[in-house]
C-alpha cells in the first residue's frame, strides 16, 4: 500500500462516524500533490447537496482527530467539500445510484477510434460497464480501459 493510499484510507476511517452521525455521506478521500502543496480532501453530499455549514461542521470534528494522529508526514491543507458536477463514479455503491443515468466515459486508449462515449448506464461489475449510447447498440467497456466515468450534465 502506497503511502497515498494509507493516509486516504486513515482519513476516511477518521472521518467515517463523523459523516454517518450528521446523516452525510463520504464520497471520497483524497490525498494530492497540486502546486507546491499537499492537499487532504474529503468529499461529502446528501440528498438535496451540501452545504458549507456541512463542510465546516466535519471539517472542524476531523481536524482535531487528525493533528492528535498526526500520521501525515508532509505539512498538508486538509479541505472538505461537495463533490461538485463533476463526480466521478470510483465506488459500488456510485455506479449502483447511476444505472438508468447517462454517463461520460473517457478511456486511456482509443476504442473504435474514440476515447469519448456518452451512453445509459445499463450494469456493471467488476471488470466492465455496460453503457447504451443513443441510436446505438449497448457497448461493454473494460473497466481497466476507463480514465473517467461521471455523470453526464448539460448546460
Amino acid at each position: 500500500m502506497s503511502k497515498r493510499e494509507l493516509y486516504e484510507q486513515k482519513t476516511e476511517a477518521i472521518l467515517q462516524p463523523i459523516v454517518d452521525a450528521n446523516g452525510f455521506e463520504l464520497v471520497d478521500v483524497e490525498y494530492v500533490k497540486e502546486g507546491g502543496n499537499w492537499y487532504l480532501r474529503a468529499y461529502i453530499d446528501k440528498p438535496g447537496g451540501i452545504t458549507v455549514d456541512d463542510c465546516e461542521l466535519v471539517s472542524r470534528a476531523a481536524s482535531d482527530i487528525l493533528d492528535e494522529q498526526d500520521f501525515v508526514e508532509e505539512s498538508y491543507i486538509f479541505e472538505v467539500s461537495s463533490p461538485g458536477l463533476g463526480r466521478p463514479l470510483k465506488k459500488e455503491k456510485d455506479f449502483a445510484r447511476s444505472i438508468g443515468e447517462e454517463v461520460e466515459i473517457r478511456t486511456f486508449r482509443p476504442i473504435g477510434r474514440r476515447k469519448e462515449f456518452t451512453g445509459i448506464l445499463k450494469s456493471y461489475d467488476k471488470d466492465t460497464v455496460t453503457i447504451e449510447p443513443e441510436g446505438e447498440e449497448e457497448m461493454q467497456i473494460a473497466r481497466a480501459d476507463i480514465a473517467l466515468i461521471r455523470l453526464a450534465f448539460d448546460f
